[in-house]
């Protein structure tokens, strides 16, 4: 009797097991594919990634070992994949997680993860097709008046430098997701944002010293522009928020007043 009672009550953990297996099997098999397709689109890949650098006179791209060719292939093969398999991954998480979630969290997760996505794919173009071009060009011919030079790249390095500062822009990105949750919980207040725009400025200025890829002034000038920009955003979105909320609060005060 006891045994069966003991088998009955972890039931429920050996399902949630069961099906959280699921979600990672499937995020494998979905994160595989797309490799496999990054693996065959992995040229047109890496020559998109490229056109920032490529489009710069003298400008050459080198390989100084042998792997690296292969290496390179590799990794933008496995980078394409996440990034192709990602709402597959997201779904299989959002699936097996939305269950818990009560109806105010459900809401809270269909506002903020479509916005964080497309904050995110906002960041990463910035980066792409406005900080790339002046900051290469920046780095790579600053010192050009002092010692003549021509710059070569390897695809190796080039690969890590553009993922890291593609990642980077995206996560800033997400300043304004951060602030109207903050705002929206009641932890933050747009009259306190607005209250310490001096603070709020200097504390995005070391941000972008300590989460730039590069140590350059031009580069962490350029993320923190964004940054504080999407700050001054966050206040009078946080304006619109407050008063939604308080809207809604009056609203169902009336409500029980009546009732």
């Amino acid at each position: 009797m006891h045994g069966k009672i003991k088998q009955s009550a972890e039931m429920p953990l050996f399902e949630h097991l069961k099906e959280l297996r699921k979600v990672l099997l499937f995020s494998a098999y979905a994160i595989a594919l797309g490799t496999i397709t990054g693996w065959v689109l992995s040229d047109e890949v890496y020559h998109f990634l490229a056109q920032p650098l490529s489009g710069l006179r003298d400008v050459h791209f080198i390989t100084i070992t042998p792997m690296e060719p292969v290496f390179v292939k590799l990794q933008v093969s496995v980078v394409f994949g996440v990034l192709v398999a990602l709402p597959i991954v997201m779904w299989q998480i959002w699936s097996f997680i939305l269950p818990a979630l009560n109806k105010n969290e459900k809401k809270y997760l269909y506002l903020t993860v479509p916005w964080s996505i497309i904050l995110f794919i906002g960041g990463a173009a910035f980066c792409y097709y406005f900080v790339l071009p002046v900051g290469l060009k920046f780095l790579l011919f600053a010192g050009g008046g002092a010692v003549e030079s021509t710059p070569f790249v390897t695809k190796s390095s080039y690969l890590s430098f553009i993922i890291t500062f593609l990642l980077c822009f995206g996560v800033v990105f997400q300043l304004p997701i951060v602030l109207l949750l903050l705002i929206r919980l009641g932890y933050l207040s747009p009259k306190t944002l607005a209250k310490h725009r001096k603070w709020a400025f200097f504390i995005i200025v070391i941000l972008a010293v300590i989460i730039s890829p590069t140590p350059d002034l031009l580069t962490q000038l350029l993320m923190a522009g964004p940054m504080y920009l999407l700050y001054e955003i966050s206040i009078w979105l946080g304006y619109l928020v407050v008063r939604n909320k308080r809207k809604k609060q009056a609203k169902l005060n009336q409500n029980r007043e009546v009732g």
